[in-house]
């Protein structure tokens, strides 16, 4: 089982069995939601996982796509979307050992900002 937690560990969450991916997301979305560069996610089938302690809010960002976050703290812990229905996007440095992951994908390497390096850790660009 791999579990994490947001920051004041009111919401928690644990998956079972392996992962679908794990990758880099720069999209302006992604970015915003999280105040960072890059957003990485581990992208795990639905009935895999499950909330533990707090619920999440859950923000529509854009049709269809929808971010969910502590409603005590305001850290972002997924990602959702009717897109990729059959899997949550946890956020990876959210989990309990994130260095037991290594990104393998970049998604939306066209929208990452001028200023970060172009193959910063290696993962082929998506």
């Amino acid at each position: 089982m791999t579990q994490g937690h947001c920051l004041c560990r009111a919401v928690h969450f644990a998956m079972t069995g392996p992962h679908n991916w794990v990758g880099h997301c720069h999209c302006d979305s992604c970015r915003r939601a999280a105040g960072a560069p890059l957003v990485t996610f581990v992208g795990h089938p639905n009935g895999q996982w499950e909330w533990m302690g707090g619920i999440p809010k859950v923000y529509e960002s854009s049709p269809g796509n929808f971010r969910h976050f502590c409603p005590n703290c305001g850290a972002s812990v997924a990602h959702t979307s009717t897109r990729y229905s059959d899997e949550i996007h946890f956020h990876a440095v959210l989990l309990d050992d994130p260095g037991t992951l290594q990104p393998s994908e970049m998604h939306h390497a066209d929208e990452r900002p001028p200023w970060m390096s172009e193959n910063h850790d290696g993962c082929p660009h998506g």
